[in-house]
């Protein structure tokens, strides 16, 4: 038979116990890095990763000709960018300057040389393309009688057809290879500059660590 409680008496109840765990600090906002075609942040993403392991570093492909909007349009932290960017609301560190390269035809006569200089593309057909800006000035090549291609990975491709050569970074020669293109470098040609571009208004403290990785900080290099 249950028991009751005495008259009068109020039954009492124990409160429960209040949660006074610490709570853990909401993850930061990922560090968004922004890197045009044939870049190659690896070194610098892992360094973030073993530094910063609380923060998540998302890289975003960003097209050459869009790689100062992507800034404004704060849809990337941070870029790599190539070429000279002079803008005034930019903060910008060199990085490394790229090898230039001439691309060919696999069974092109230059390609029995292992490096080129200017003097041999006399009369070569040089191909462009539109979405890069690259351009050695100087070379003895002529004009294609076709309008620049709209892609690298197209003027790779009719490089390849034996119709002219195309002259870019090595990076680039490397991301579209193919089978019947190959590529020698181009020596006496100064290559185009690979920069970390950042706005001057968004200079703060997860901008600079990553400037400071690329500049070589590590783990245990003092702050």
């Amino acid at each position: 038979m249950a028991r009751r409680n005495p008259p009068g008496r109020r039954q009492q109840r124990v409160a429960p116990a209040r949660d006074t765990a610490p709570r853990p600090a909401p993850a930061p906002a990922p560090f968004r890095l922004g890197a045009i075609p044939g870049a190659t942040p690896g070194k610098w993403i892992e360094r973030w990763r073993e530094q910063r392991p609380q923060q998540r570093l998302v890289l975003e492909p960003v097209a050459l000709a869009d790689q100062e909007a992507a800034l404004r349009d704060r849809r990337v932290d941070a870029c790599i960018c190539r070429g000279a960017l002079a803008a005034d609301d930019l903060h910008v560190v060199r990085l490394y300057d790229e090898v230039p390269v001439v691309v060919m035809s696999a069974d092109s006569s230059l390609a029995a040389a292992d490096t080129l200089v200017a003097s041999d593309l006399a009369g070569e057909v040089l191909i462009r393309s539109l979405d890069e800006a690259f351009e050695p000035a100087g070379l003895p090549t002529a004009p294609a009688a076709f309008a620049p291609l709209p892609t690298t990975e197209d003027a790779v491709a009719t490089a390849a057809s034996g119709v002219g050569i195309a002259v870019m970074p090595m990076s680039l020669a490397r991301l579209h290879h193919r089978r019947d293109a190959t590529f020698r470098p181009l020596e006496g040609v100064d290559g185009s500059a690979v920069v970390l571009a950042w706005l001057r208004a968004r200079d703060d403290e997860d901008v600079q660590a990553f400037v400071a990785i690329t500049r070589g900080r590590t783990a245990r290099s003092s702050r």
